[in-house]
């Protein structure tokens, strides 16, 4: 089931959104700013984000360019405004929006965009972003260098970082081009079938974000893809922002 964050400041807005997309099978979250949007995507990466422009405490545009400065900008985005200008649709695709919706937005139209763009984030990874698109600092090179030397091995990876450093970015570099990308954000078939996962990652990159979510079952299947990966010429990089030796004493 594909997740939907709605940010919009009107509570009308957002419920009416969010009963339209739900009674389609969607699943929506909410978020009356960007604080919130914030908070919800350094947690859970949705499929996809319906952006409102104008908000009271950050507007839509600037949290655009923050997300995509950070390496966040990884699922698609669709900004949406009353007082829409040509001049602010080509701006917010300039940064890496999906596209743009007027209000108040068509039924149709709605659908037929949110439907385009979920097509589009199950795709691929967003073009626009790379570790080239951070520059040439020091940090970056350096850390394009030791992403370098595994770059080449095909043995599972671990990165530690907090919410917000860019970890997909780093992924995405170890990510081989046009072949197979795979970053469920539903475990499930991770206790239920393993290798079906495996399967549909195959000659290509399993990425699981934050490994410490995992549950018991989870756990148990993750480890059987370990045997497998070479078998199904899968690269599995997984990510945490949690210590886990702590995390492996307390018992979770």
């Amino acid at each position: 089931m594909s997740q939907i964050l709605v940010v919009d400041d009107e509570v009308g807005i957002r419920e009416l959104l969010s009963e339209i997309l739900r009674d389609e099978g969607y699943e929506v979250r909410l978020a009356e700013n960007a604080g919130q949007a914030r908070e919800f995507r350094n947690k859970i990466k949705p499929d996809l984000v319906l952006l409102d422009i104008w908000m009271p405490d950050t507007d839509g545009i600037t949290l655009l360019k923050e997300w995509a400065s950070s390496g966040l900008l990884t699922m698609p985005v669709v900004v949406m405004s009353g007082h829409g200008t040509i001049e602010t649709a080509v701006e917010a695709t300039r940064i890496g929006a999906y596209d743009f919706l007027e209000k108040p937005i068509a039924l149709q139209k709605l659908l037929s965009t949110v439907g385009r763009a979920l097509k589009r984030g199950a795709s691929q990874l967003s073009p626009t972003l790379s570790l080239d698109s951070l520059g040439k600092a020091a940090l970056i090179v350096e850390l394009k260098q030791r992403l370098d030397r595994v770059s080449g091995l095909r043995l599972p990876v671990l990165f530690v970082a907090e919410p917000g450093a860019g970890v997909e970015l780093c992924a995405g570099y170890l990510h081989r081009t046009k072949s197979t990308w795979c970053a469920p954000d539903n475990f499930a078939l991770l206790a239920q079938s393993p290798l079906d996962l495996l399967n549909e990652a195959r000659d290509g990159t399993l990425f699981i974000e934050e490994v410490t979510k995992l549950n018991r079952l989870e756990q148990k299947g993750l480890l059987q893809q370990l045997d497998k990966l070479e078998k199904f010429n899968v690269q599995l990089l997984c990510s945490t922002a949690k210590a886990l030796p702590r995390v492996v004493a307390d018992g979770v």
